[in-house]
């Protein structure tokens, strides 16, 4: 009698482990949500009321929402790699940039947006009509609108690249 109290709950646990029922309903199909990225090549224009250098209003080339992310990445130079091929350094905004000089004199780019455009900016602690030239030409930008729900904090372009599915080959290059 002790052994029928005994199997008599495991045999009733293993019927309805191995009992199956019809499969439910398929599920909705998932939202594929990718972050987007475009590049830029800008020449900044002083605003001397505010001692700063603003590129045009960069419209998005597609939509972005109030909650997007919005990064900035400004190609710092092109270096050779050991295959004969090149790489891009990317640095992220804000950067800043220090004189050398013992002024103690530095400037920044920057950025503003909305969920429309993107401007960028070049603010300093001195008179910015002594930048060069170079610093403020035919500067080129990428800029990623990251859904808010993927956004983490300092991702380098190659991270975020990644993140959103995108191989730089595929990235639009908008003219001025």
């Amino acid at each position: 009698m002790k052994n029928y109290f005994v199997l008599v709950p495991i045999f009733i646990s293993l019927f309805f482990i191995s009992c199956e029922g019809d499969s439910g309903p398929p599920g909705l199909p998932g939202i594929n949500i990718l972050g987007l990225v475009f590049e830029t090549t800008e020449t900044f224009n002083l605003d001397t009321g505010n001692n700063q250098y603003v590129s045009r209003l960069i419209p998005y080339p597609f939509d972005v929402f109030e909650s997007d992310a919005i990064l900035v990445y400004h190609l710092q130079s092109v270096v050779p790699l050991g295959d004969g091929s090149s790489a891009d350094v990317w640095t992220q905004l804000p950067q800043s940039v220090f004189f050398n000089d013992g002024t103690g004199d530095i400037f920044q780019y920057n950025f503003n947006h909305t969920f429309v455009d993107v401007q960028l900016t070049i603010e300093g602690n001195f008179d910015l009509n002594n930048i060069g030239n170079d610093n403020i030409a035919n500067q080129t930008f990428r800029i990623v609108a990251v859904p808010a729900e993927f956004a983490t904090a300092d991702l380098s372009m190659e991270e975020v690249l990644r993140l959103i599915e995108i191989d730089s080959s595929e990235i639009e290059i908008l003219s001025n």
